[in-house]
């Protein structure tokens, strides 16, 4: 959502050369905020999509691309390469790691996010000034994506747009950046404001010496934290066992029906559920023992809203041996349109 705005109109200002890092294709329910794309790119993976719109906006810009996810393995190869770095992630161990690339490396990154109806737009420039372990000491518990939140179509163009007005005036040299402030953007009210940003005395980028000075000291730390630690292989996201709800709802009249394990939050479990354990995701890694008696068991089905966060739990069991665990496709909303209609959709 942010890339697209950001990367068209990079693009057609003519920044020299864009690197775009992204593993994903194009789904029908991206095109409301990702207006890189059309419905002929459905399918398609996303940085070959962006690369054809993109060189039809500008054939002088080299667009360089990384079809695989953002990771510890590659931050700082990704980072060391580019002048400036735009962030346009939607979970927060990515966007930690990221940050902390980034200080690591002394590349200025230009951080935007979003959610729902608001957005928010900084300027984290290296070294000294404050960035997003100020900004955030500690993981908002309750943190999702817009795919598993939902977000107004148009938010992402403004912040989008607001992030690719302030690449530019670094790359130009011109203007006042917003280093040391936060520009918050309230697409119901239509009002922005700012406040001021200052480094946090404990923030672990800095300090003497400093707890992350390394990709591996970042991860530790995020991870210690309660963020979900990244995925590797065998099981990425986008390969964990799966099966359909209707698999699942056949599964219940067996003679040993599956766990269910619920990974969402709680204020999602009281407008709808459909049973199950509730360890809500940002918690799973602390309390994965609390799953130990049922590490022989069939089966586990991990569920969620609409299968995204379920996948990374299902990955994280598969990283501590819960080989038993599968991701229920879909989520709550395809019990709903496939099983029960009386499940409330949200």
């Amino acid at each position: 959502g942010l890339g697209s705005p950001l990367a068209l109109y990079l693009a057609a200002a003519g920044v020299g050369t864009l690197g775009l890092v992204d593993d994903d294709t194009v789904d029908l329910s991206n095109l409301q905020r990702q207006v890189l794309y059309t419905t002929d790119d459905l399918g398609r993976p996303k940085l070959d999509a962006a690369r054809t719109h993109l060189n039809a906006l500008n054939p002088h810009v080299r667009i360089e691309t990384y079809p695989t996810r953002f990771a510890p393995e590659n931050a700082l190869y990704l980072v060391r390469r580019y002048d400036i770095v735009a962030d346009a992630t939607d979970n927060f161990i990515t966007r930690y790691l990221l940050n902390d690339a980034c200080v690591i490396a002394g590349v200025p990154c230009v951080y935007g996010s979003l959610f729902q109806f608001a957005g928010q737009i900084s300027v984290f420039a290296t070294p000294g000034g404050p960035n997003v372990r100020d900004l955030f000491p500690e993981p908002p518990m309750d943190a999702i994506s817009c795919g598993e939140g939902g977000v107004l179509g148009v938010l992402p163009g403004l912040i989008g747009s607001l992030q690719a007005n302030e690449v530019l005036k670094w790359i130009l040299g011109v203007g006042t950046p917003l280093v040391g402030r936060v520009l918050l953007v309230d697409a119901l009210g239509t009002q922005f404001r700012t406040f001021g940003l200052e480094r946090d005395p404990d923030n672990p980028l800095i300090g003497a010496p400093p707890a992350i000075q390394t990709i591996e000291e970042s991860v530790a730390y995020t991870t210690s934290q309660g963020c979900i630690p990244s995925i590797t292989p065998p099981y990425p996201m986008a390969q964990v066992p799966e099966i359909s709800v209707s698999e699942y709802n056949a599964m219940r009249e067996s003679d040993h029906p599956p766990v269910l394990l619920d990974v969402r939050r709680p204020d999602e479990v009281e407008i709808a559920e459909i049973g199950g354990t509730l360890i809500p995701l940002n918690e799973l890694p602390t309390r994965i023992s609390e799953l130990e008696d049922h590490r022989d068991d069939p089966v586990i089905v991990v569920h969620c809203r609409s299968g995204g966060r379920s996948a990374q739990a299902t990955a994280l069991l598969h990283q501590h041996g819960y080989t038993n665990a599968v991701n229920l496709a879909g989520g709550i909303l395809a019990w709903s349109d496939e099983v029960d209609p009386s499940v409330q959709k949200y």
